[in-house]
C-alpha cells in the first residue's frame, strides 16, 4: 500500500500529477478542498461546522478538517492506498494524520515536493488565471502572499518528514509526463 502526500506551491502542478500517480498505482487522490466543497454542498453535519467558521472568516478547525479526512478513507477499506493533497499543511496536522492512520495499520509512506522557480509559478498562474478567472490567480501581490504563506507553513512540515526520511524533491519543470516519470520513479525507488 501506497501512502503519499504531494507537496507544491499553487500552480506547481500537484492536482496534474496527482491525477497520473493516481491512475499509475490505483490509489485514492484525496483533496482537502474537494472534501470541504463537498460536505459543505451537501449539507453534511462536518459541512456545515465548516461552513460556520468560514462564514466568519475563521480557519476551519484541524479536528473539523481531520474528521472529514477519517471520514473519506473509511470509505474506501480495500483502497491500494491514498494521495493526500492539501494535507496536511502544518506539523500539528502532520501529527493528527500520522496518529489516524495508525489506527489502521497505516503511515505515510513518502512525501514529495513538486520544485518550481516562484517566478515560473507566477507566469503559470498569471496564465492560467486569464483561463479560468480566478482573482486570486491574477494578482502578483495576491500569488506572492499564497507563497509565503507556503513557505511558513510547509518549511516545518518538510522537517518533521524528512526526520523520519520519507521528504523528496522532484523537479516540477519541464513537460508533463517528464515530470510523471521523475515522480514514478522517486516512488518505485523509495517504497
Amino acid at each position: 500500500m501506497i501512502n503519499l502526500i504531494l507537496f507544491g506551491k499553487p500552480g506547481s502542478g500537484k492536482g496534474t500529477q496527482a491525477e497520473f500517480v493516481k491512475k499509475k498505482y490505483d490509489l485514492i487522490h484525496i483533496s482537502t478542498g474537494d472534501l470541504f466543497r463537498n460536505n459543505m454542498s451537501n449539507n453534511t453535519d462536518l459541512g456545515l461546522l465548516a461552513k460556520s467558521y468560514i462564514e466568519k472568516g475563521d480557519l476551519v478547525p484541524d479536528e473539523v478538517t481531520i474528521k472529514m479526512l477519517e471520514a473519506e478513507v473509511n470509505t474506501h477499506p480495500n483502497a491500494n492506498g491514498f494521495i493526500f493533497d492539501g494535507f496536511p499543511r502544518t506539523t500539528v496536522q502532520a501529527e493528527i494524520l500520522d496518529q489516524f492512520l495508525s489506527t489502521l495499520n497505516l503511515s505515510i509512506s513518502l512525501t514529495i515536493a513538486l520544485e518550481v522557480d516562484e517566478n515560473l509559478l507566477i507566469d503559470r498562474l498569471i496564465s492560467r488565471g486569464k483561463d479560468s478567472g480566478r482573482a486570486d490567480d491574477q494578482d502578483r501581490s495576491k500569488i506572492q502572499n499564497r507563497f509565503n504563506e507556503y513557505n511558513k507553513k510547509t518549511s516545518p512540515l518538510i522537517n518533521f518528514y524528512k526526520i523520519q526520511n520519507k521528504f523528496f524533491k522532484v523537479n516540477g519543470v519541464g513537460d508533463i509526463n517528464d515530470i510523471s516519470t521523475r515522480i514514478f520513479n522517486t516512488i518505485d525507488n523509495n517504497i
